[in-house]
């Protein structure tokens, strides 16, 4: 007898994200109820049976208004470990955007390394396996966690993309700072391919004290090339604003900028400069910061169907439009 396919939950404010990716896999959100109590407290159950079930819950960590990261990580939580009390076989977590990922090292006596802390409270709450996308370090990432993880990286989302954009110019992939090399490279090698052409790699120096920025030569050639900034994320847009100044004052003849995560805390100076063609994000976090009148500077990518493929790989599931 067939196994059944995964009963698939969103929590509040994944509901769109969560919908497209059941989709891709030809199915259905999971019914279940979310419930506010007067002091601020609330609870999530399921509204189906889960006992015996595989079930996969797609909930972003990103602040919003009237929900921080803080209230949405309780959230999935609780729900994760409701379904477990409740009988769910496994629980496997998407999280496109994974809240404190940042904060993965000790950069001052007695920090904190708040990312290994995360990890222990979702394997607390018994879930089985976590996916998310381009997380800050892979390496921390892999190591905080003790159950299976899975890290979608937008490489192939942003060549896939960027291929069908460019001219013949040369073109050079640029890491706004060192620790993000690996990925700009992994972007370069994706590209490349696409291209069918050679693609050059540059990065520049960066050097960070909590809010203090510093640093700015650029290693590698541009001049003459179109320039694309790859990074992880957007928070401020500092880091950047301060990469496309520089390629511009090495003379490159276009500068774009992909991030997969736009956060958007800062001010409009990204969005309102001159220097950047094109800024291109990743649909992981909706650009709920910008205002209307800059959005039309924003390329948003779908990446649901990236996250479709991984799960239809690991559950057996046909991705829709697709022949079994």
């Amino acid at each position: 007898m067939p196994s059944r396919p995964p009963l698939i939950f969103a929590l509040r404010g994944s509901e769109d994200y969560a919908a497209r990716v059941a989709q891709h896999v030809g199915g259905a959100l999971a019914p279940h109820e979310e419930r506010e109590f007067e002091d601020g407290e609330h609870k999530c159950r399921p509204l189906v049976p889960v006992r015996g079930r595989e079930v996969v819950v797609i909930h972003g960590l990103y602040g919003e208004p009237g929900q921080s990261a803080n209230d949405k990580l309780c959230r999935l939580l609780f729900f994760c470990a409701a379904l477990k009390d409740a009988g769910a076989r496994q629980v496997q977590v998407v999280a496109p955007y994974l809240c404190y990922a940042r904060k993965e090292r000790r950069t001052e006596a007695q920090d904190p390394i708040i990312s290994r802390y995360v990890a222990a409270m979702i394997e607390s709450c018994g879930v089985d396996a976590l996916l998310t996308l381009e997380v800050h370090n892979t390496a921390a990432f892999d190591n905080a966690f003790r159950i299976p993880t899975r890290n979608v990286e937008g490489a192939s989302l942003f060549a896939e993309y960027f291929a069908a954009q460019l001219d013949e110019t040369p073109v050079v992939a640029v890491s706004p700072d060192a620790g993000g090399a690996k990925r700009a490279e992994q972007f370069r090698q994706a590209l490349e391919a696409r291209l069918a052409r050679p693609v050059a790699s540059a990065y520049l120096e960066k050097f960070r004290s909590n809010d203090r920025l510093w640093g700015g030569r650029l290693v590698g050639e541009v001049n003459g090339a179109t320039a694309i900034i790859v990074d992880d994320l957007i928070s401020t847009g500092s880091t950047l604003l301060r990469a496309a100044e520089a390629c511009h004052a090495a003379g490159a003849s276009r500068v774009f900028a992909a991030a997969v995560h736009g956060l958007f805390t800062g001010d409009s100076a990204l969005l309102d400069s001159p220097l950047l063609e094109q800024l291109v994000i990743s649909d992981s976090v909706p650009p709920l910061r910008v205002d209307a009148a800059r959005a039309g500077r924003l390329t948003v990518l779908d990446s649901s169907a990236s996250v479709a493929a991984l799960l239809a790989e690991e559950f057996d599931l046909p991705l829709a439009g697709t022949r079994t």
